[in-house]
């Protein structure tokens, strides 16, 4: 894990003490920084405690001379108000930065690849992660996926970090530069953080700023407000642009065409790879990942046969699109990341005959912009506190049953699936949060994966 030594002897705040904010602490601390730490959560401030890190109320308490405050990337920096701590520590005159600023000054070699984007930024910063690992490449994969950038270790100059960011944490991360920089697309999302679309669009730019001659800009050609940016990236940036693209195909760049990916990113190499038939890589959307991926691992020196390898050997992740299992002729997938209307469209779209599980805490819209695919849909099975919305938009298009919970639902969409003669996909792509019935997407994920098992052994 990463020593730090850039604050040391430096007064340090910590707000917000989640999986970031305490390893980021723990690692300062170390480093000789005079570091206290607040978070609104009485465990977590007895968490810290005991790991003999120094309590002190940001908010209530006045402050001493402090250089920065390291703020969490879930509160309020500027939209729809600035937190009160933020305002506390612009009077005390810190800087207010995240943990992936704290990353950059201690880590001493290698590349760094930044993916943002709306969606599919987690699968493919783990695909990129895999193609490298899978090619014997030293890699280490963080950020917004799950393990904190501090927690990362210092890599070899040939190695490379691997670094999911949400808008938010670019937001905090004035020094941001990456050696190989990717935006997979934006649509409407935390308006409430930034504004509007052309804050969240501003800042989801930053993932290409400072970029030299010698880096590489990574774009969707296939949204207008990406092209827009590319547009921009062309006349002022001095990094090498490679557009990648699932509708068409694009120059010096990779795309993949109903399935089969192109790369003509290199001038001294163009090749071609059939992905269609893996599993893992399924759809559209991740067609778009696999493309932004190889342009990297392309760039980062990798061959056709070693990304091949990696490609078709990559598992995918947990919780996005994920086979949880086959009961003759019925697949379930948990795809239980799908927490909007946007995201289940790309599992209703990649598969037919489905037997689909959906509700939960509805979101703005409902599933109203999913009516075009219902076709594909043989019967719903609703749960959760949208079930009579949901059931409301299906009503004359889909056949659908109110379940009175996802164990319910997961048993009678089996039962239904098993009379179809081949084929049937049994869905868990809730289009709505989990928040009603569990406390995050992944516990849903979980539990579905564990109802599915259990059906799964009681047929054997």
């Amino acid at each position: 894990m990463m020593e730090s030594h850039a604050f040391e002897n430096k007064n340090i705040a910590v707000f917000g003490l989640g999986k970031s904010g305490m390893a980021t602490a723990e690692r300062l601390t170390t480093g000789k920084a005079h570091v206290f730490v607040w978070d609104d959560n009485q465990g977590r401030r007895d968490l810290a405690l005991s790991k003999g890190l120094v309590i002190k109320d940001l908010i209530s308490d006045s402050w001493t001379a402090t250089d920065a405050l390291i703020l969490s990337p879930g509160v309020p920096l500027t939209h729809p108000a600035p937190h009160p701590v933020v305002g506390m520590a612009l009077k005390a005159g810190a800087k207010i930065v995240g943990d992936i600023e704290v990353f950059l000054k201690e880590k001493k070699a290698g590349k760094i690849i930044g993916v943002t984007g709306t969606n599919g930024k987690s699968t493919t910063s783990a695909l990129i992660d895999h193609l490298l690992t899978s090619a014997g490449k030293s890699a280490a994969l963080g950020g917004n996926i799950g393990t904190p950038v501090m927690d990362l270790p210092q890599l070899p100059e040939e190695g490379a970090y691997v670094l999911e960011l949400s808008s938010y944490q670019l937001d905090l991360t004035p020094s941001w530069k990456a050696d190989i920089a990717i935006l997979l697309n934006i649509t409407p999302d935390h308006l409430d953080r930034h504004g509007d679309m052309a804050g969240y669009a501003a800042v989801k730019c930053r993932i290409f700023q400072h970029q030299s001659e010698t880096g590489i800009a990574i774009v969707d050609a296939d949204d207008s407000i990406c092209a827009a940016i590319t547009s921009e990236l062309k006349r002022h940036s001095k990094a090498k642009i490679v557009p990648i693209s699932v509708n068409h195909p694009v120059e010096a760049g990779v795309y993949v065409i109903d399935g089969l990916l192109s790369d003509q990113s290199l001038d001294d190499q163009s090749w071609t790879l059939d992905i269609s038939d893996i599993a893992s890589l399924r759809g559209r959307h991740n067609w778009q990942n696999a493309a932004a991926a190889v342009a990297a691992a392309s760039h980062l020196g990798l061959t056709p046969d070693e990304i091949e390898n990696g490609l078709r050997t990559f598992g995918g992740l947990a919780h996005r699109m994920e086979n949880v299992g086959s009961l003759d002729h019925v697949t379930f997938v948990n795809d239980s990341k799908a927490t909007n209307a946007e995201a289940a469209e790309k599992a209703l779209t990649s598969f037919n005959d489905i037997f689909w599980i959906a509700g939960g805490r509805q979101k703005a819209g409902g599933i109203e912009q999913l009516a075009p695919h219902f076709d594909r849909v043989r019967e719903a099975f609703l749960i959760g506190e949208a079930s009579e919305s949901f059931a409301n938009q299906l009503e004359g298009k889909v056949n659908y049953t109110i379940c009175k919970d996802l164990e319910e639902a997961t048993k009678a969409a089996a039962l239904a699936a098993k009379k179809l003669s081949s084929g049937a996909i049994v869905l868990l792509s809730p289009a709505a949060a989990s928040f009603d019935q569990f406390d995050s997407f992944e516990a849903r994920g979980d539990a579905f994966r564990n109802f599915v098992t259990d059906l799964l052994v009681g047929d054997k």
